[in-house]
């Protein structure tokens, strides 16, 4: 006989309720969150995977599941060499792939091109351009611009001059700055070192059933949509968000625009499109783009708003983004919740939050 023949294992014979075992629910829809948490043996194959691995789902008769990885190394079967479950998952090596272009992005002093981040982290330009896009919301040409703009917001801020802020976020050409900063800042750099001195700023107040609504926009788009009970407090407040620029009141043009999105508070299921002025941090506009990609009538987490930007560990820093945003409604900020689905604090108050939110749930007849 030869010695050298082993017969399969027969660990599965005693396991015959394994679909019943709620993580094989989390095989099934692939949850990457499940990777490192435990392990599953396919005995027909003779392999072992982590959960998230995107195979045809096995018979479950036919899988063990594993608490630890030794346990699943302890059956003698091989580890799966797609998913690769003895190493950190596809997820994990992406994760640290990203977080290293970003620092090589942010530590450049000029904007490195696709090609040049690419090969650095060792990626094709196309595949390194989707998972970039897919783990940050952003394309990196976008995140670079998102870093730039903020170097030159804090360098103005800071009383630097505009021709130092230029050369700090990298830009070695004077007209190259000045052709990108207004969409940058909204405005000049030398009204937006001046807090905005000489910006117009058009504006409208109307009212809704959740009370006084003002929309106020840039010439590059809505700025600010504020929400409350008291339409002289929305207008103060716009004030002291915009200090030195001159504020317009409403047109007769302006007043479709302010019309649309009184209709949408009312009925959310016509949609809202508008053109954005959105200014914020880099971090700040990945949240914001990411709450514009919730469909109306879905309700996320912020640690699933902060899985979406490739940032799962910066749900606090998600909420406080959230509490930042200034559009209501345009930048749904409503949508999130906590984990449990628990309402949590809204800047217009918790009960338009809620208000927002039934009138957005799907109706059943």
């Amino acid at each position: 006989m030869d010695m050298n023949i082993r017969p399969a294992p027969t660990l599965h014979a005693s396991l015959p309720s394994v679909a019943e075992d709620p993580r094989w629910t989390r095989i099934v829809t692939r949850d990457k969150s499940a990777d490192g948490r435990f392990w599953y043996s396919v005995s027909t194959t003779g392999i072992y995977c982590r959960p998230s691995y995107p195979s045809r789902t096995a018979n479950p008769k036919n899988v063990a599941l594993h608490d630890t990885l030794e346990s699943a190394r302890a059956t003698g079967f091989r580890p799966c060499r797609r998913c690769n479950p003895d190493g950190p998952s596809l997820a994990c090596e992406n994760a640290a792939l990203i977080a290293r272009a970003c620092r090589l992005i942010e530590e450049s002093e000029e904007e490195p091109s696709l090609e040049e981040l690419a090969a650095t982290v060792g990626r094709s330009p196309s595949y390194f351009h989707r998972v970039f896009k897919t783990s940050t919301g952003l394309t990196p040409k976008a995140y670079a611009a998102g870093h730039r703009a903020r170097k030159v917001r804090e360098g103005l801020e800071t009383g630097t001059s505009v021709t130092e802020a230029m050369y700090d976020a990298g830009f070695n050409s004077s007209s190259r700055f000045y052709e990108k900063s207004t969409g940058m800042l909204g405005m000049t750099p030398t009204q937006y070192r001046a807090g905005g001195a000489n910006e117009e700023i058009k504006f409208a107040v109307g009212q809704t059933t959740l009370g006084a609504i003002l929309v106020a926009s840039s010439t590059k788009g809505v700025a600010s949509i504020l929400l409350g009970d008291d339409p002289d407090e929305l207008v103060r407040d716009l004030q002291d968000r915009f200090p030195k620029a001159r504020l317009i009141g409403m047109d007769r043009e302006y007043e479709a625009l302010i019309a649309r999105v009184c209709g949408f508070v009312e009925s959310p299921g016509i949609g809202l499109d508008l053109p954005l002025d959105v200014r914020g941090t880099a971090f700040q506009r990945r949240v914001w783009q990411a709450l514009q990609e919730i469909p109306v009538g879905e309700r996320v987490s912020y640690a699933q708003i902060a899985r979406r930007i490739g940032a799962p560990s910066a749900a606090r820093a998600v909420a406080g983004s959230c509490a930042a945003n200034t559009i209501a409604v345009a930048i749904p900020c409503h949508r999130v919740v906590r984990n449990d689905g628990a309402l949590s604090g809204y800047a217009w108050g918790v009960d338009r939050k809620r208000s927002l939110l039934d009138r957005e749930a799907p109706r059943t007849a």
